[in-house]
Order: C-alpha cells, then structure tokens, then sequence
C-alpha cells in the first residue's frame, strides 16, 4: 500500500505537469491524496508519517514566498545577474522590433491547434487579381530570360517603361500617394510569378517594395517626405536604392564605418544646418539607375549643434543623385544574373538634416528602423521569389521527367529520378505553404521577425536543393546555355538569394534560435528585465514569481516530452481528423521537446549559448520544421483536405519530422553536460530514434503526380507564367505533355511490333513506314507519333553557337551597357 501511495503521487504530479497547472493546484490535489491514504488506514502509520513530513518539507517553502524569496529566489538571483548576457543596444533594439505570433505557440511547448486552424486562408481581392490577369501576365510576355540575362545584361527600355507605368515599383506605396496600397499576398503573388519566369525582373521589383526608401518613407517618414517622394517612387519617375552593405560590413551591420558629422554649410545656394558623409558602398541593387538614393551612416554631433549627445546613433538619409560628391559606380555582375547592381561612394557629401528619413526626431533610429522595417519585408520578397521558382521547376521537370526517354521509358520512370522528383515535389509543397504563412502574418498585422528568418534561410535552401534535383533531371539539356535552356541562370543565380538579405549560415546559426529563444520564450526575456530593477525587493519578488513560473513551464514541458514520446502524441490535444491527427499528434511532442532542450540549454549555457553556434542552429532547424510543418498543415486544411494532395503532404510532413528528430539528437549527443546529455535523451527520446524518412512507396507516388496533368500538379505549381504564346520553352512543353502522354499507346504499339519481329527497319521513319504497311498502326496514328516526335526533338534540343556569336553576344552587351549608363549620368 506504501508503493501504491507513492505510485498515486507520482502519478497527480505527473497529470499535475502534464497539463501545467499552478503550484497551488498541485499542492492540494497532493495533499487529498495523502488524506485519502490515511483517512482509509491502508498505509502503515510510519511510512504516512515519512511521506507527510517530506511533502511538507518541499510544499511549505514553496509555497510561503518570503521563505521561497530568501531560501530559493535570491541565491539564484545572484547566479543569474553573473550569468546574464551582455546586451548591446542593437541586440535590444532587434528584440524589440518584432512581434510573436504563431511560432510562439510552437516555442511555448503546448500549441493550440485551435489558433492554428482560426489563421484566415487569405485570398487576394477582386482588384489585386485582376491586376495579376491583366498588367502582371502582359509584363510576363515580354521578358525574354536569355535576352535579358546575355544579350541586354538588363531589362529593355519597354519593359521598364511598362513596369513603371503600371507602377510595379510601387506596390507597398498606399494608394493615397499614387502606389497600388496591395496587400501582402498580392506582393506575394506578384513576386511569384514574375520570378518564375525572370529573376532579374523578380529583383527590380521586389528590391523597391521590401526595405528601402518607399517602405522607411511609408512607415517613418515625415507628411513633407511622404508628399515630396512616394508618388514619383511609385509610378517611377524616382528610382530608389539603399545603401547599408560596405566592404567591411556585411552581415556585421552595425558596424559600418561610414559616418556623418553635423555641421553647417551650403545647399543650393542657402546656408542650412546640415550633415557631411561619408560612406563606402557595395552589392546596392538598383544602383547603376537609382534617382534617390537612401544612405545608412553614424551620425555624430561634436559640436552640438542637435542637443547635448555627441554620439546619436546609425541613421537614415535620402541623397538625390545628382548631389555633389555622390559617386554612383560601375556595375557589379552577380553570377551571371545582371540585375542592376554596383557600388554606391560619397566624399564629403553635404545634405541638410531634412534628409534624414523621419526628420531629426528620428536621427540615431536607423538600426531600429531597418530592422523593423526588414521583418517585414523578408517575409515577403525572397520566400516569394523562391516560390516562384521552385514552382516552375517542379512543373518543367515533371514534364520533362515524362516526355524525356531512355531505354524506351521516360525518365521519370527510373527510382533514382523518382527520388529528386519527390524531393522537388515535396520541397515545393512546403516553400508554397511557407511563403503564404509569412505573408498572411503581414497582412494580420504582424512584424514577424522570427518567421520571416525561417522564411528567408528555407525558403532559399529548399530553392537551392530544387534547381539542384532540376539540373540532376534534366542533365545536358539543363547545361547548355541559350534561348531554350530555363534552368541555367537560376543554377548560377542560387548562391545570390543564399546570400542576400542576411547570409544564409549567419540566419541559421545566429538569428532563428538566437532571436526565437528570447522573443518566443514567455519568462526569459521577463526574466532579464526583472533582473536589472534597481529596487531590491521590487526586483526580488518579481523575479521570484518569474522563476518560479518558469520552473513550472519546464517541468511541464519535460513531463510533456516524456509522456507524448511514450504515448506517440496519443494524449496531446489536436484536432479530430483521421488523416491529420498523428501529424498534429507529433508536434505537439516535438514542440514539448523543443521548449524543454531549449530551458535546459538556456540554463546551463547561459549566455555562452550565443557562441555555441551547433546547439542554436539545430534548435533553430527544431523551431523552423514546427512552423513549416504548420504551415503545411494549414495549406492542406484550408485547401478542403485534397485526398490526392495527402501523399504530397505526407512526404514532405515526414521529411521535417526526420529533420527535427535529426537536430534534436545532435543537441542531445553534444550537450556539454554529461548527465543532462543523459537526462534528456530519455525525456526527448523515450524510445529511441524512431522516425524515419519517407519510404520508397511514396516516394514513388509523389513521383507520379509530378508526371502526369491533374488537379494536384495545378494547386502544386499554381500562380506561376506557363504560357506558351510568347514561346517559352516550359509553356510550350506544358502543351506538349498531354499530346505525348496520349501517344505512349502507340509508341508502345510500335516497340512491341519492332520486338516481335512483325515489322523492320533502321531508321525510326523506316519502322514508321513499316509499321503502316502491316496495318500495325493507322495512317492517322502515324500521324500523331510524327507530330508527336517533332514535338519532343524541339524539347529535348538544345542551342549552339559560334564562337563569333557568343564574342559578339558579350561586345555587344557590354558595348550596350557602356551606353546605357553613358545616357543616366547625362540625364
């Protein structure tokens, strides 16, 4: 009966845990217990009285606070203030820039599903779609991939002229200020689309509407600035650029060595109190054609001139480009994709203070700026992009995967074909999904800081592992280089959207986990405020009721991760779908897991976990497959439950769960601390590792679906160009791949006939002639197989040159150029 008590025991701290309830809670319930055992007499009297003692020994401190404060709280007070991580002023003003949404639930250990499935499945309005049918499919038409990236090393001046008089460049620019005012998904899907087809048109557009002068002058700037420059931004009479990376700062913004000093001189004509900068440049897209140029820089006031602050911080100004000392340079060639870009210098460029983006009242909130400003729009631009083009290469590979042959079978017949077109099939799901998760938190309101990290790094990794699975398909045809190649730039190109916007290792490493830990965490950051109160006892008492709250959240998680991993998910509460509920089931255990590795990690590395870069990214790899496998799951639930999209969605469900699994064991084989190594490797892996990577099976029918015309392929590869009228290589093997699928009844006719002896020949034509003449197929049939054949060549052919033709393909690109950039330096 003693074991029974002490099993009973165990067993309400557990449900106590388990469903996170108050200390208060768990005390009673434990306390009833004891009585119930001794009010039935069944426990000997001993060891009631043992029990009794030690439950009271352990519930009265805790539950008394002045004992709590001086015998728990305040020791550990001390501990922490040791341990407490220095804080930078951009550190805090980064934390403070965003806000939490979905992927705080995920971080917290016990998701509501509930919240999950109310998350509006947005669509874009009648005027937004509209404007996607209508200017967005014309823009399409005429960009020439091969034109634009080898002959004109730029987009054609009608080209421009029609992006600007259809005001591309000003979608986030209201409509009160002459901009389209779109949302976020009508960004997104205008992003898409026009990336399918064309990444350099893709950065010309997205470069004005993500972070840059429209975005810092709509949500900072003065009424002056907003009237003076947002309407000719957005119909392009302005050109904007803006300036932050430099030689010596790249990811490492903050540290820019360009600089200001307040002072006074001369503006046209005028004696004014004004700025001298001086700033060095590089990688500015848009550059080489930027009418207004935004500048990053310190600004210092050693004379005093603004107020008593000689150091005011990183700001933010506007330089028109014909200001004197502005030097706006040759241009860069990124990989082969010649966007507009190149470097950006200034030598004493003196500009009064009402260029400075939000006027003086905003002098020294640049970095705060910037990275509000760019949580929203790296949740939109690259992910986007990224959508746009892995679409297009399920959709060309697929096709092409069919209608390629060898050994008298398509391509895509073969396993180990089948596996890269799972795996583009799947990664293309999940980007999809992604990508409009990140976007509907933007139009809900959010700056999604952490999300739009996650974004930014999958996004553009799972970008890099389509085109790389695209050119493995499509072997020679995808390496020669012309007019019908539509996978080569986008293979040379994938290292740029890797870097961009935050390198990708920097984003994984420092910046998911790093800023998910503290803005995701509901006590840490709590924790660190409270820490830091002058106010002895009002700092003891508050961070008395922090910890204690926070050691509750820890053990719940722990007991969470435990039991889930024991049940399978069984006890977690999810929504009741057959289909879905063990998807549901299995994040909510890793998510206990995640919250609980993450407390452990936190408390034992304490600020050293900044420098231990292997644990913060795979629990930043643990966080990002959560939010992606949510955002999936959203996809597929808002999408009416598609029963033939469930494969796909498996795939790609699994892949995740394989790599949180993966990351999680990694975090557990390396904690430093062997007996926590111990510890948690039984609570986050009860049974082992038992997830596996999709199997074989379905590989196979994901395979499939990327094969054959059917609704599921559609919804795949939705919202990207396909069509075939301007002759673009993928649109034309669109059309072509039902005619071929139609054929293959007859190819095989001929095969088996070829086999069997019944007809000869050496030639194809000849076995065709032969064919006809025993009856073997009709005339009309033989028709189709020669329209079909034609089709095919064309598909699988691939361009040649001269040498004097590629020679003067570079003279005269270069050469145009030259004159290009000779005609804006004298307008």
């Amino acid at each position: 009966m003693t074991g029974l008590m002490l099993l009973t025991l165990l067993g309400i701290s557990l449900v106590c845990a388990f469903y996170g309830t108050s200390l208060l809670l768990w005390t009673g319930a434990t306390a009833v217990g004891i009585v119930i055992f001794a009010v039935t007499g069944s426990v000997p009297v001993l060891s009631l009285v043992l029990l009794t003692t030690i439950f009271s020994i352990i519930a009265i401190p805790l539950n008394f606070r002045p004992w709590r404060q001086q015998l728990i709280s305040a020791p550990f007070l001390k501990q922490f203030r040791r341990m407490l991580p220095a804080m930078s002023e951009t550190e805090q003003v980064a934390l403070d820039a965003g806000t939490v949404g979905w992927e705080g639930e995920l971080f917290a250990g016990k998701p509501d599903w509930q919240l999950l499935k109310e998350l509006p499945y947005l669509e874009l309005t009648v005027e937004e779609k509209a404007f996607v049918d209508g200017p967005l499919e014309e823009l399409c038409d005429m960009l020439n991939q091969w034109e634009i990236t080898h002959n004109d090393a730029d987009l054609n001046p009608e080209t421009w002229e029609f992006i600007k008089r259809n005001r591309f460049l000003g979608m986030i620019i209201p409509k009160e200020y002459g901009g389209l005012g779109f949302s976020a998904m009508a960004h997104r899907a205008v992003l898409q689309k026009i990336s399918s087809i064309s990444s350099v048109a893709g950065s010309h557009i997205a470069v004005p509407n993500s972070l840059g002068p429209g975005e810092l002058l709509v949500q900072y700037g003065t009424e002056e600035q907003k009237s003076q420059y947002l309407p000719k931004l957005a119909c392009g009479d302005e050109i904007p650029c803006f300036c932050l990376t430099g030689p010596t700062a790249g990811s490492d913004a903050t540290s820019i060595p360009d600089y200001g000093i307040v002072c006074k001189g001369k503006y046209k004509g005028k004696d004014v109190l004004g700025m001298r900068l001086n700033f060095d440049k590089r990688y500015i897209t848009l550059a080489p054609s930027a009418t207004l140029v935004g500048v990053a820089f310190h600004l210092y006031d050693p004379d005093g001139l603004m107020g008593d602050k000689e150091e005011l911080g990183i700001s933010l100004a506007l330089i028109p480009r014909e200001t004197k000392g502005l030097e706006i340079g040759k241009r860069h060639l990124p990989l082969n994709v010649p966007f507009q870009n190149g470097p950006v210098r200034g030598k004493d460029v003196f500009v009064p203070l009402d260029t400075l983006i939000g006027g003086t009242e905003m002098a020294g909130q640049g970095w705060r700026m910037l990275i509000e400003c760019l949580s929203v729009g790296r949740a939109i631009s690259l992910p986007s992009c990224s959508t746009g083009g892995v679409k297009m290469g399920a959709l060309a590979t697929g096709a092409y995967a069919r209608i390629r042959k060898q050994f008298n079978l398509p391509i895509g017949r073969f396993e180990g074909v089948e596996a890269a077109l799972a795996r583009i099939g799947a990664n293309t799901y999940a980007t999809s999904a992604l990508s409009r998760m990140t976007a509907t938190a933007v139009d809900l309101g959010e700056k999604p800081a952490v999300p739009s990290a996650i974004a930014k790094y999958h996004a553009t990794e799972m970008g890099r592992k389509v085109i790389t699975d695209a050119m493995d398909v499509h072997g020679g045809k995808g390496i020669i280089l012309g007019p019908r190649n539509y996978l080569g730039r986008a293979w040379q190109g994938m290292p740029v959207w890797i870097t961009v916007e935050g390198a990708n290792i920097l984003t994984r490493n420092l910046m998911i986990f790093g800023q998910g830990a503290m803005r995701c965490h509901p006590y840490v950051i709590k924790e660190m405020e409270a820490a830091r109160i002058e106010n002895v006892l009002q700092r003891t008492e508050r961070f008395d009721q922090l910890l204690f709250s926070h050691v509750g959240f820890t053990i719940r998680n722990a007991v969470r991760s435990l039991v889930l991993g024991l049940s399978f998910g069984k006890f977690a509460a999810v929504p009741h779908d057959r289909k879905t509920a063990k998807y549901y089931q299995k994040l909510s255990r890793y998510s206990a897991a995640l919250a609980f590795t993450s407390d452990i990690s936190m408390l034992i590395l304490g600020g050293k976990l900044k420098q231990k870069e292997h644990i913060s990214a795979r629990l930043g790899d643990v966080l990002s497959h959560l939010y992606i496998c949510s955002a999936m799951l959203k996809r597929y639930e808002s999408q009416g439950r598609p029963v033939a999209d469930q494969v796909i969605l498996a795939w790609a469900f699994h892949h995740s769960i394989y790599r949180i699994q993966i990351a999680l064991q990694k975090v557990v084989d390396n904690f430093p601390n062997r007996f926590l190594r111990g510890v948690m490797s039984i609570v986050v892996f009860p049974f082992g590792r038992r997830e596996r990577a999709p199997g074989d099976r379905l590989t196979h029918k994901v395979a499939q679906l990327l094969l054959t015309p059917s609704d599921t392929r559609d919804r795949l590869t939705d919202g990207i160009y396909k069509s075939a009228k301007t002759g673009h290589p993928v649109g034309l093997m669109e059309e072509a791949l039902p005619q071929v699928i139609n054929a293959e009844p007859l190819e095989r006719k001929l095969l088996k006939a070829l086999k069997n002896g019944e007809i000869s020949g050496i030639t194809w034509e000849e076995q065709l002639k032969d064919a006809i003449a025993h009856s073997v197929v009709t005339v009309e049939e033989a028709d189709i197989l020669i329209q079909v054949r034609e089709l095919v060549m064309e598909i699988i052919a691939v361009d040649e040159f001269d040498l004097e033709e590629i020679q003067a393909g570079k003279v005269a690109s270069a050469a145009k150029q030259n004159s290009q950039l000779d005609t804006q330096h004298a307008a």
